[in-house]
């Protein structure tokens, strides 16, 4: 068997490696087009973030069957292939923004046919390829992505922000109904207070009453003392003088 040439060979790694590194890869009929027309398809390709390559179909079938990719049918008659690589500015491309260029050159100029494609593992048709490049780009989805996680995070940073104010008017409604109630309770306090000192005042009279009565009743207690110490002296000395006069009888009586 005759070995390949080395120009041959590095077609095919280079077609490999492009397969491998692309996230997908769109197959395209360019018959009839002139130079002007794929200068121009190139340019909107790699604006999308792609490459438009011309190989011979036997070195891409070659490079596709060690790859374990069936890609017989497409690659039938002359076949270019854009690869999903990256933007001149150096970031990811798109694959749906080049299938939008690959579609859109083609409804102004019908010698460029769709074939098929192929997104990461799975295969698509012409189609597909359509269906796919109606699609919105990834920035957008993106973005649409992002604003519907942004609206329940929005709704949910007002929540949290209405909280504390909620909280807060409920607090200033509680503490004013608090107060209401303490100046009712004040008024009602203050009258209770009144009758208390009413209270205090008649039991402060009252008990002065008592204690002079108290104090009364041992001077009368007294006073009845020293009458009847007063009655038992005077019995005393009339008994006395009765005595004396008796004796003073006796000795006349005698004398006689």
């Amino acid at each position: 068997m005759e070995n390949p040439r080395p120009e041959k060979v590095a077609v095919v790694e280079e077609v490999r490696e492009k397969f491998n590194s692309s996230d997908a890869v769109v197959f395209t009929e360019y018959r009839g087009l002139t130079v002007g027309d794929l200068f121009e398809l190139r340019s909107a390709i790699r604006a999308a973030g792609g490459e438009y390559k011309i190989y011979k179909n036997t070195l891409v079938r070659r490079a596709t069957h060690e790859l374990d990719l069936d890609l017989d049918e497409v690659l039938l008659g002359p076949t270019a292939l854009a690869f999903v690589t990256e933007k001149p500015d150096g970031t990811p491309g798109d694959a749906v923004l080049v299938a939008k260029a690959i579609k859109s050159f083609a409804k102004s100029n019908p010698l460029l046919v769709l074939k098929g494609g192929r997104l990461g593992d799975q295969a698509l048709d012409r189609a597909g390829i359509n269906a796919f490049a109606d699609l919105a780009p990834r920035d957008e989805l993106l973005a649409q992505l992002a604003g519907g996680l942004a609206a329940p995070m929005t709704n949910f940073a007002r929540l949290l922000q209405a909280l504390p104010q909620n909280f807060a008017y409920a607090l200033t409604a509680l503490i004013s109904a608090g107060g209401a109630s303490k100046g009712g309770a004040s008024e009602g306090g203050a009258g209770s207070e009144d009758t208390k000192a009413e209270e205090s005042a008649e039991a402060f009279t009252d008990s002065e009453a008592s204690t002079d009565t108290e104090s009364a009743k041992p001077e009368a207690a007294t006073d009845a003392v020293e009458t009847t110490d007063s009655e038992d002296t005077d019995s005393e000395d009339t008994a006395d003088a009765a005595d004396t006069a008796e004796a003073d009888t006796s000795a006349d009586e005698e004398t006689s």
